[in-house]
């Protein structure tokens, strides 16, 4: 199961005399990330590496580190915390003690994951829309059913045949639903897809 941030999170840490803090929102497209970063920015740091993922797509940047020493660690641990659609900026305030290329991954790779780590999430469920007709006399109790599998409503009208209605649900409970409303509409149910 994958999981995404409820609320945008913070962790610091000093490392060798060195600031790291990293930040964490939930972001929906490359455009959002940039937005974040922009937003965030601090005068004064040397670096403010980052890494998004979200629904597949990716990118990382090093902002100037070493090749291979923040953006990838940073994506590592978004990976390794099982994260989607986050994005993670870890800004650095150089402390004058240089760490290494392996200390570097180590500092920007735990230092996000442990603002992930500590973050309040929740579980991304993958939903999936189901587009049905069926006659008056079974609206009321479809609506009851909705309610009971997390349905949610993107459209409803109504012709001289009864209603269509185009709903959102989990994926995973689209098979249970579709075998209630047959039940219900005594197999009178007209979905789309068929």
């Amino acid at each position: 199961m994958n999981w995404t941030l409820s609320a945008p999170a913070r962790h610091e840490a000093l490392i060798k005399q060195s600031r790291f803090i990293a930040m964490a929102e939930r972001i929906d497209s490359e455009t959002t990330m940039r937005d974040f970063l922009d937003r965030i920015r601090q005068a004064g740091a040397s670096h403010h590496c980052w890494a998004w993922r979200c629904q597949g797509s990716y990118r990382f940047d090093d902002d100037g580190e070493p090749g291979g020493t923040a953006g990838r660690p940073i994506l590592q641990a978004i990976e390794g915390q099982h994260m989607d659609q986050v994005g993670v900026v870890v800004i650095r305030h150089y402390g004058g003690i240089k760490l290494g290329t392996g200390g570097l991954a180590r500092a920007y790779g735990g230092c996000a994951a442990e603002c992930l780590r500590l973050s309040s999430r929740q579980a991304l469920i993958e939903t999936a829309r189901l587009t049905f007709e069926l006659a008056f006399e079974h609206v009321d109790r479809c609506h009851q059913q909705l309610v009971r599998f997390d349905a949610e409503k993107v459209s409803e009208s109504y012709s001289e045949r009864g209603a269509r209605l185009e709903i959102e649900l989990p994926a995973d409970s689209v098979g249970a639903l579709r075998r209630i409303l047959i039940d219900l509409s005594r197999g009178q149910v007209l979905f789309a897809d068929e």
